[in-house]
């Protein structure tokens, strides 16, 4: 059997001091116990006492105590100030690893030993031993997918729909994300379609807004959008893209109050609303499938959207849409000054 890759064992450690002492050389002793002399040199080495004569167990000790140095030192230790980052904004902020260690990257670009990747994040979380930690760290990376295929009542070949408010004629920097304030609207629905919750998420930063609902028709889409779209800046309601859901029958009326201007997708094309369907699936952390939405609060809401706003995002260059759409206001305020002022 060939041992070259193994461990030498306290019998093999045995052998080494028996031959040792009869004199044989280091190539014997090798022959014996098949390994090269090479290793039985080093062995030696270890265990020499004052004497020249060897120890099998002070050999062992220098082995282990080397072996132990040797390995990389662990960054996330469980009760560590990075640990204890990446824990918080794993299970409460429902951040990803990658945007963890991007983030930490950010804030850290000059510690090294303060920093880790998204993998040994992974690699950390499935290591821990079963139990409460392990359970929630792995329940928080869970993703619901993206809702897919649902069927829908629509208002396709409508004439609720006219033809100039089709996607096709949507203008260009809209759809090139040029400019802030132009955003995606949909439904998340709750068990057996009863309830409903309102998401809007704005094409250029990914701020997300959303909405109580009171019921699931027009009416309520209506009162609910407009009163948490009245909330931002007029300079940030330009437009919103939607589907052609029968909810949005109410849409001249909405446009109206919001001094807005509202696009339809093609029938069955979520495609073309990515932003919000994206959006959506990051959602379903928070409101699974089948939960029943009637009894959830602005409040509430408001905390889930605040999390979402707060994570940092590929897109964006690891920066949080709420930085985003901050930097965006700031940006306007600054260009309205400068009118007024010349």
């Amino acid at each position: 059997m060939d041992r070259r890759n193994k461990h030498l064992s306290s019998e093999d450690r045995g052998v080494i001091r028996a031959e040792h002492d009869r004199g044989s050389s280091q190539r014997a002793i090798g022959v014996i116990l098949g390994r090269p002399a090479s290793t039985i040199c080093r062995e030696l080495a270890r265990g020499r006492q004052s004497d020249g004569s060897y120890c099998p167990s002070v050999a062992r000790r220098v082995y282990d105590d080397r072996r132990a140095h040797s390995r990389r030192k662990r960054r996330l230790i469980e009760g560590g100030t990075l640990h204890r980052f990446v824990h918080d904004h794993l299970v409460y902020r429902r951040w990803s690893p990658e945007q963890i260690a991007h983030r930490l990257r950010l804030m850290k670009p000059d510690e090294p030993s303060a920093r880790v990747s998204h993998e040994t994040i992974y690699a950390t979380i499935y290591a821990q031993p079963r139990g409460g930690l392990r359970a929630a760290m792995v329940e928080a990376l869970r993703q619901a997918k993206p809702v897919r295929g649902r069927q829908r009542t629509t208002l396709a070949g409508s004439a609720m729909v006219p033809e100039s408010l089709h996607i096709i004629n949507r203008p260009e920097e809209i759809e090139a994300r040029l400019v802030p304030g132009h955003w995606e609207g949909d439904l998340i629905k709750g068990a057996f379609n009863r309830s409903s919750v309102g998401t809007l998420v704005e094409r250029k930063t990914g701020f997300v807004v959303l909405c109580k609902m009171r019921g699931n028709g027009a009416d309520a889409v209506l009162d609910s959008f407009a009163r948490q779209m009245k909330r931002l800046p007029a300079a940030l309601r330009k437009s919103m893209t939607y589907d052609r859901g029968s909810e949005m029958a109410c849409h001249p009326e909405l446009a109206r109050r919001l001094k807005i201007d509202i696009w339809f997708c093609d029938p069955h094309a979520p495609w073309q609303r990515g932003s919000n369907e994206n959006t959506n699936g990051l959602l379903r952390q928070f409101m699974p499938k089948g939960t029943d939405l009637s009894d959830t609060s602005q409040t509430w809401l408001n905390d889930v959207a605040s999390l979402m706003n707060n994570r940092p995002r590929k897109t964006l260059g690891w920066r949080t849409p709420a930085e985003a759409m901050a930097d965006e206001i700031a940006a306007f305020r600054s260009n309205v000054a400068l009118e007024h002022g010349a």
